[in-house]
C-alpha cells in the first residue's frame, strides 16, 4: 500500500510538473515577439539576370483563406494533415504510426509532418536534414500554434508552398495551371493541385500527366473514404477532363534544388548576415546562377548517364576569371537524394592532380619535351619502403617519352618519377598555392590522386590555369539585400597572381593532348574517344581511381568538372568511365555553341617548335607524327637532350 501511495504521489508530481512546464512554455512563447509571417525568412533567390527563380516564403500574390475554394482547402487538409484542426502542431498518433511503418518496412517512406510543421520549415529553415534543424522546426511550430489561429496558419501555408515551375502560393498556381483564381477551383482541379507539393518535379501534370492523374485519384479516394465527398462527386471529379493552360518552361530545371541548397549553405557562412535577421526581415539573394548553363548541365547528365545504373553524379561550371559558380548538380535526382555531392562530398581525384605537378615541373626547368622512360618501375624511398605504381592497362612505352605524351596517356610512371625528382613537398606546395585546403601527405602516390578533395576546390584550382594564373575562390552569392533594398553583403573579388603566364600557356596547350590523334603510338590519348565531339579549343584532364572518375577541363570562358561514382564506394566498371567524359564534352560544347573559339594569346617569350610529340625531339622528314609544341625561349629541344632517367642514374 505504501509503495502504491508513493507511486501515486510520483505520478501526480510528474503530471503537475508537466502541466506547469507546458503552461510556462505557453506563456513564454505568448510573451515573445510575434513572428511576421509575410516577411519572415523570405528567401528570394535571383539568377545572374536578376530573374526570381526561388521563393522560400511569402508569395507573389497573397490571398485570404475565404478567397480560396472550399474544395482546395479540403483536398489539402486530407492530403497533408487530416487532423489539422484538432492537434496543437504535432500529430503524435501519426508520428507513432510513421515510426512503426518505417521500422517494419525498413525504410523512411512514411512521413508525419503536420501542416504547421511544414509551414514552419518552409518559412524559417534551410534545407539541411539535421537534428538541430528538426529541433528548430519543433520550436517554430509551437510559436506558430501559440501566436496564430488554425485558419491563419492554413492561409499562410497555402500562400507559400511550392506548386512547381516557380509557382509559390495557391493563387499563382491556380492561374498558372488553370487560368483562374483559387476561389474558382473545382474539386478535380483542387485534387490535382493538392498532389503537387509532395514532389513538384514528379507530380506536376505538365511533367508527367499520368503520374499526376494517379495521385489526383488517390486524393479523391481519401476524400471518399473519409466521407468528405459522395460517390457521385468522386466519379465526376475523377472523369473530368482538365484544361491545363500552363506551359512547362524550357528553363525549368528539375534538380535546381541542389543549387538552392548550396546557396543556403554559403549564406550561413557569410558573417555579415546575422542568423537572427533571417527570422525578422527576409532577404533577397542575388546568385551567379546561369539558367541556360544549368539547363545544359542537367540535359548533359540526362542524355549520357544510364538510368539503369545506381551511379551518382556531380558537376560544376565556374567562370574562371571570377570564381562565379554558374551551374551545379549535386546528384542525379534531388527527390531521391538531397545529399549535395558537388559541395558536401570529398572524393579521390585520381590523375586530375597531375596538372598541378606538371606546372610545378615547368617552374623547375621541365619543358614540353622533357623525357622519362615509361617502363615498369619500383621506387624505393624512406626506410627501404617500395612502391610499384602501374599504368592503366599495363601499357608502357619501354622508351623515353615526352612530358606531353605523359599527359596524353596519363602515364603514372612518368608522374611518380617527376614527383620524386622534384621532391614530395613540391606537389603539396603548388596545391596549396592553387587554393587546395585539404591536408595533403607527402607520399609517392600523391600525383596519382589518392587524396580526397572537394569539387569546388578542384574547379577553382583549374580555373587558375584557365584564367592564366590568378587565384580564385568559387562562390554562388554575389549580393544580399533586405526586402527594402538595403545592401547587407556584396562580394568583392580580389585577384592575386600566383602562376607564371608563360608557363600557364604552355600547360594549357599540353592539356589538349588528351584528345589529340597526333599522340597515337603504343597507346591512345585518354580522351581520344570524345575527340570527334570537340569543336572548340579545350584543355582537359581525366582522373580515375577504383571508385571515382573525373573529367575537368576549360577554356578562357568556362571551367567544368564532372564526377561519377557510387555513394558507398563501389568499384566502378571501366565501361562506365565514358559517362563523365560524355557529360563533360556535351556540357562544354553546348555552353560554348555560337561563341568564338576563344583560346590564349601566345606570350612574347614563348615559341612554337615542330617536334615529334612522342619523343619531344625536333621533327625530321622521317617522322610521321609532327606537332607544334611550346617552350619558353631558350629552352627549345635539341636532338642531344639527355633523358632525365640518365641524370638520376648519374646521381
Amino acid at each position: 500500500m505504501k509503495k502504491l501511495k508513493k507511486f501515486f504521489k510520483v505520478c501526480v508530481f510528474l503530471m503537475a510538473f508537466a502541466v506547469l512546464g507546458t503552461l510556462g512554455l505557453y506563456f513564454y512563447i505568448k510573451s515573445s515577439p510575434k513572428l511576421e509571417l509575410k516577411s519572415a525568412n523570405a528567401f528570394l533567390m535571383y539568377d545572374s539576370n536578376q530573374e526570381l527563380f526561388f521563393q522560400g516564403s511569402g508569395s507573389q500574390e497573397w490571398i485570404n483563406l475565404e478567397d480560396i475554394s472550399d474544395s482546395l482547402i479540403k483536398t489539402t487538409i486530407y492530403t497533408e494533415d487530416k487532423h489539422f484542426y484538432s492537434h496543437h502542431g504535432f500529430d503524435f498518433l501519426r508520428i507513432l504510426k510513421a515510426i512503426y511503418v518505417n521500422v517494419t518496412s525498413r525504410s523512411k517512406s512514411q512521413g508525419a509532418s503536420t501542416i504547421s510543421q511544414q509551414y514552419a520549415k518552409n518559412l524559417f529553415l534551410d534545407f539541411d536534414k539535421t537534428w538541430e534543424r528538426k529541433i528548430n522546426e519543433m520550436w517554430l511550430t509551437m510559436q506558430l500554434e501559440v501566436h496564430y489561429s488554425k485558419d491563419e496558419i492554413l492561409e499562410g501555408y497555402l500562400n507559400t508552398i511550392n506548386y512547381g515551375h516557380g509557382m509559390y502560393g495557391i493563387e499563382n498556381a491556380a492561374k498558372f495551371y488553370f487560368d483562374k483564381s483559387a476561389k474558382d477551383l473545382d474539386l478535380a482541379e483542387s485534387a490535382m493541385l493538392a498532389g503537387i507539393p509532395k514532389s513538384p518535379s514528379y507530380y506536376s501534370p505538365l511533367v508527367n500527366f499520368e503520374l499526376a492523374k494517379s495521385r489526383q485519384v488517390n486524393i479523391l479516394n481519401q476524400l471518399l473514404k473519409n466521407k468528405v465527398i459522395s460517390k457521385e462527386e468522386f466519379e465526376s471529379a475523377k472523369n473530368e477532363e482538365l484544361m491545363l493552360v500552363g506551359e512547362k518552361n524550357s528553363m525549368d530545371v528539375a534538380n535546381i534544388m541542389y543549387y538552392q541548397d548550396a546557396v543556403m549553405r554559403e549564406l550561413k557562412e557569410i558573417k555579415e548576415i546575422p542568423a537572427s535577421y533571417l527570422e525578422t526581415g527576409g532577404i533577397r539573394i542575388y546568385t551567379n546562377l546561369d539558367m541556360r548553363a544549368q539547363l545544359i548541365l542537367e540535359n548533359s547528365v540526362k542524355n549520357n548517364l544510364d538510368t539503369d545504373k545506381d551511379l551518382q553524379v556531380s558537376s560544376m561550371m565556374m567562370e574562371p576569371s571570377t570564381g562565379k559558380i554558374i551551374a551545379l548538380i549535386g546528384g542525379r535526382d534531388y527527390n531521391k537524394s538531397q545529399y549535395n555531392r558537388a559541395v558536401q562530398s570529398i572524393r579521390q581525384v585520381g590523375s586530375t592532380m597531375k596538372p598541378f605537378l606538371y606546372y610545378a615541373a615547368l617552374e623547375n626547368g621541365f619543358t614540353s619535351s622533357t623525357t622519362f622512360t615509361s617502363e615498369e618501375t619500383t621506387f624505393t624511398f624512406a626506410n627501404n619502403q617500395n612502391y610499384s605504381p602501374q599504368n592503366y592497362g599495363n601499357q608502357y612505352g619501354n622508351k623515353p617519352i615526352s612530358l606531353a605524351t605523359a599527359i596524353a596517356y596519363s602515364d603514372n610512371i612518368y608522374a611518380v618519377k617527376t614527383h620524386m625528382f622534384l621532391g614530395e613537398d613540391s606537389l603539396v606546395n603548388i596545391s596549396k598555392r592553387l587554393g587546395i585546403s585539404t591536408k595533403l601527405e607527402e607520399i609517392p602516390s600523391l600525383p596519382l590522386g589518392t587524396a580526397e578533395i572537394s569539387m569546388k576546390e578542384m574547379v577553382a584550382a583549374y580555373s587558375a590555369f584557365a584564367n592564366e594564373g590568378y587565384k580564385v575562390e568559387g562562390y554562388l552569392i554575389s549580393k544580399v539585400e533586405d526586402l527594402k533594398g538595403n545592401v547587407l553583403y556584396e562580394r568583392k573579388n580580389q585577384s592575386e597572381a600566383i602562376l607564371n603566364k608563360s608557363l600557364t600557356y604552355i600547360l594549357n596547350n599540353l592539356l589538349t593532348s588528351t584528345y589529340d590523334s597526333s599522340f597515337i603510338d603504343y597507346n591512345y590519348p585518354t580522351a581520344i574517344g570524345i575527340a570527334p565531339k570537340i569543336k572548340h579549343h579545350l584543355a582537359l584532364k581525366s582522373g580515375t581511381t577504383d571508385t571515382d572518375h573525373w573529367s575537368i577541363g576549360y577554356n578562357p570562358d568556362i571551367c567544368t568538372a564532372v564526377w561519377i561514382g557510387y555513394d558507398d564506394n563501389q568499384v566502378i566498371s571501366t565501361s562506365d568511365y565514358k559517362y563523365s567524359r560524355n557529360i563533360w564534352v556535351e556540357a562544354m560544347e553546348n555552353y560554348l555553341e555560337g561563341m568564338e573559339d576563344h583560346w590564349y594569346e601566345q606570350p612574347s617569350n614563348v615559341v612554337g617548335v615542330l617536334v615529334n610529340p612522342i619523343t619531344g625531339k625536333p621533327a625530321t622528314e622521317a617522322d610521321t607524327q609532327k606537332k607544334i609544341m611550346y617552350y619558353v625561349k631558350g629552352t627549345e629541344p635539341s636532338n642531344t637532350d639527355t633523358v632525365f632517367d640518365e641524370l638520376l642514374e648519374l646521381n
